[in-house]
């Protein structure tokens, strides 16, 4: 699984208070399933529940929820654009200290998709791909439609 890691490295780059103490961050995964349909190849989803703790946190919550947040419009872009799964999606919880600090929980419900294949020499490959991202905030915002040959053509700048 590549997403925890993912975050981690991002929260440590993120979010300032963290930087010089990384060993307040910690990542657990709970309630983990894997997802096979057994179709033509053995390829498979992991299912699991993140929990992401910061322990004797000082800063605002904002100056992790924005990073979070970031990430995850990349990363599991529905748990932002989905109306079912954004309204149980984020949750958390927080021990408040008595030193102006915080230890903080968030639990995020991440999937990861593993394809397996084979390779030209019939070995067994196996590829963690990126999400899906939407194409439309990407468009060339010059485009109308014909414009490029064909009415259902488009340019996605690189």
């Amino acid at each position: 699984m590549n997403k925890p890691d993912s975050l981690r490295a991002h929260l440590l780059a993120a979010v300032p208070e963290l930087r010089h103490s990384s060993d307040r961050l910690l990542i657990f995964i709970d309630n983990g399933k894997v997802r096979c349909t057994a179709a033509a190849s053995l390829s498979f989803e992991y299912s699991f529940d993140l929990q992401v703790i910061l322990t004797d946190f000082a800063g605002h919550p904002d100056s992790v929820m924005l990073p979070l947040l970031g990430w995850l419009s990349v990363h599991q872009s529905e748990l932002l654009e989905n109306l079912n799964k954004s309204a149980e999606g984020i949750q958390f919880e927080a021990d408040i200290l008595d030193n102006s600090k915080v230890d903080l929980s968030l639990t995020l419900p991440l999937t990861e998709r593993v394809v397996v294949g084979k390779d030209a020499d019939g070995n067994t490959t196996i590829h963690h791909p990126g999400e899906p991202q939407r194409v439309a905030d990407f468009l060339d915002p010059a485009w109308t439609p014909g414009a490029q040959g064909t009415g259902s053509e488009w340019v996605v700048p690189q």
